[in-house]
């Protein structure tokens, strides 16, 4: 039986296909990119994901990026925006794409020093999925390496 440590914050969910796959929580308190693993031959995601340490730079841009989003969703989620409204469409919002540009690195390159992990999702139960403090759920986590 796999021992997960206390959930923990979840700032921002940049992917999200059956559960999260890219984003950035606390893991012991510290804010880590984390990607799903993806198995090319069974063509599905793994629950192991790869995590790595975010500086404060990073965190804040993808924090001013996720708040862009949750504007747009509170419209979308209200009937008044379409998906093809979507920021990430590209176009949509001009700061969106400026820190898209400026996130690119940070969320494609994996450092050597990256662990594996699993997690487990816990929910927060509260009116919107997606808040300015982050989506609704918390992940605790196991580092495997």
């Amino acid at each position: 039986m796999i021992r997960y440590g206390p959930p923990e914050r979840v700032y921002v969910e940049n992917d999200w296909y059956d559960g999260p796959r890219e984003g950035i929580a606390d893991i012991n308190g510290v804010p880590h990119r984390f990607k799903s693993l993806f198995d090319d031959d069974e063509g599905r995601y793994l629950d192991t994901f790869l995590v790595w340490p975010v500086d404060k730079q990073v965190l804040e841009l993808e924090i001013e990026q996720w708040g862009i989003f949750v504007e747009w969703n509170v419209l979308y989620r209200s009937g008044k925006a379409a998906t093809e409204t979507h920021p990430g469409h590209g176009g949509r919002n001009a700061r969106w794409d400026e820190l898209e540009a400026l996130l690119d690195q940070s969320r494609t390159a994996v450092p050597v020093q990256a662990k594996r992990a699993v997690a487990q999702l816990v929910a927060i139960h509260r009116e919107m999925q997606y808040g300015p403090s982050g989506p609704s759920y918390m992940l605790s986590w196991k580092l495997l390496d």
